[in-house]
């Protein structure tokens, strides 16, 4: 099965040595699943064809904002939307989660309740799971036919589903705690309470879910393969 990543963002430079950039997280997040990827850096005006081009496709995390004026922005949602109409299964992580939203109909905005940042824990499918989160963004209105599948007491709609062929969390299950670290130094500084930047570090050691999420993710993409 073939997934086609596209990249909305690039990793801090100064991580992307030695964690890699966004693209080559999720290959290692969803490696031993028999997949196929092939990244389409978007962020760079990179495109595929068309939904055709993949079995799958996942968009990853950026530092820019899905209501941001970019130029390819609507492309974006273009392709997001013929995706959704083809029934292929698409995931979103972050931004990725954001302007899926956006593309159909939903509502992002800066977040007046501030940042999460760091082990966060949420309620999946009535479940608990902790995950690495770092947004002040949010889908703060659904699209008409998303549903919330998980949340948390500081984001309402954190994690959505569309039908059954588009799955999007507002967290990052790519991010080990090694690189939430390197951005609290390479761009939480000045931009993050420093209290709650400490706070975060404080939580570093503690495990998350990372690996149930992208089981849950990998199967996802394999089911709607067999459909």
């Amino acid at each position: 099965m073939k997934i086609g990543i596209l990249r909305a963002g690039h990793s801090p430079e100064e991580l992307t040595e030695t964690l890699g950039n966004y693209d080559e997280m999720f290959e290692q997040l969803l490696g031993g699943n028999d997949f196929e990827f092939e990244t389409f850096s978007v962020v760079d005006g990179e495109f595929p064809n068309g939904a055709g081009d993949a079995d799958g496709w996942l968009i990853t995390g950026s530092k820019h904002g899905a209501y941001e004026d970019h130029a390819w922005i609507p492309p974006l949602e273009n392709l997001i939307r013929e995706v959704h109409g083809t029934d292929k299964p698409m995931i979103g992580v972050c931004f990725g989660h954001q302007i899926i939203a956006q593309a159909l109909g939903g509502k992002v905005e800066k977040f007046g309740g501030g940042w999460s940042v760091g082990r966060t824990e949420y309620t999946l499918d009535g479940k608990p799971v902790a995950l690495n989160a770092w947004h002040q963004d949010q889908v703060v209105e659904l699209p008409k036919d998303a549903r919330v599948v998980g949340s948390s007491d500081f984001c309402a709609n954190a994690m959505l589903a569309y039908g059954d062929n588009i799955w999007t969390v507002q967290a990052h299950p790519e991010f080990p705690a090694v690189f939430i670290d390197g951005l609290i130094k390479s761009r939480g500084k000045g931009v993050v309470p420093d209290a709650q930047l400490d706070a975060a570090t404080a939580t570093l050691p503690q495990p998350t879910d990372n690996a149930d999420i992208a089981a849950h993710m990998a199967q996802f993409f394999k089911r709607k393969s067999r459909t």
